[in-house]
């Protein structure tokens, strides 16, 4: 398959258009983070950063941390954003920029996403740490692509069910994690498994109400209440399901690890938030090393 320049488009350096990155760039170990400031607070644990660039929200640093050459970049918020970025990450790793077309060898990536979230169940309490062993996708970003056969459609159908969704509103889709990721960081219990939705915004996808009202305000007690087989949801945010998909469609092993911050159910936040973000990024790091991940 040939892409033309509408399609695969690089800029005059021969860099990804909007990540700005040269395969070289790359390493096979990515952690996503939304905010372009935690680029600086990742790296800043790293032994040496051979590279940083920044373009609009994209900020990326690549580097060495105990011996493993890792990337970090920013997302900035929302699956709209993650689209960007992981299409453009496989890219880097699987199109030949100069003949355009998709290398023999396929390279699969190991990508973190590092972020906060807010817990909707009352007994998960703030500054713990989740990682997202399903995601929610209320966002409506994978029925673009071709992504049926990698749907939860049993989850996905209780959700619209006990929900009582909205026809007028995209159907949620369901994605898991990749396996050996969540084993990896849910090892001896480092980190507690939970089952993430993925909101369109912040505010009324997320159930905040300030100026206009909201379509289903009992949305997240809805949520709160949702049981699948045992299984609860735990938190929400903005960009886990579209890193599942994205990444289970092209090839790569996704893990969500979400900082939680605030409480939803109980109204209460962290009275530490940049505690407890950078001790899951230091956390996240030395699980990824300690286990040889690179």
């Amino acid at each position: 398959m040939f892409f033309k320049e509408s399609e695969l488009i690089l800029n005059d350096d021969g860099s990804i258009y909007h990540l700005n990155l040269l395969p070289e760039h790359l390493a096979d170990t990515v952690i996503t983070v939304g905010d372009p400031d935690r680029v600086d607070h990742v790296s800043s644990y790293f032994d040496i950063i051979d590279f940083e660039i920044h373009k609009r929200e994209f900020k990326t640093h690549t580097g060495v941390f105990n011996g493993h050459r890792i990337t970090v970049i920013s997302t900035g918020i929302g699956t709209d954003n993650i689209d960007i970025v992981l299409n453009e990450l496989d890219a880097l790793v699987n199109i030949d920029f100069k003949t355009r077309s998709v290398k023999q060898n396929l390279k699969s990536l190991n990508i973190i996403r590092i972020g906060t979230s807010g817990t909707i169940q009352p007994n998960i309490p703030v500054d713990s740490f989740i990682a997202s062993e399903l995601a929610i996708g209320f966002d409506n970003l994978l029925p673009f692509y071709d992504s049926k056969d990698i749907n939860e459609v049993d989850f996905s159908n209780a959700v619209m069910e006990q929900t009582d969704w909205n026809s007028e509103k995209a159907n949620p889709y369901v994605i898991k994690s990749d396996e050996s990721l969540l084993k990896l960081f849910c090892k001896d219990n480092a980190i507690s498994k939970g089952i993430t939705a993925t909101n369109v915004g912040f505010y009324g996808p997320q159930g905040r109400q300030l100026r206009i009202p909201l379509s289903d305000s009992l949305l997240n007690d809805k949520l709160t209440q949702f049981n699948f087989n045992g299984q609860k949801i735990t938190n929400l945010e903005m960009e886990t399901s579209g890193i599942y998909g994205i990444s289970r469609l092209l090839g790569h092993k996704a893990i969500s690890l979400n900082a939680i911050l605030a409480n939803r159910a109980t109204k209460t936040f962290s009275k530490s938030p940049n505690e407890t973000v950078d001790n899951l990024i230091q956390l996240a790091l030395n699980i990824l090393t300690e286990n040889g991940k690179n």
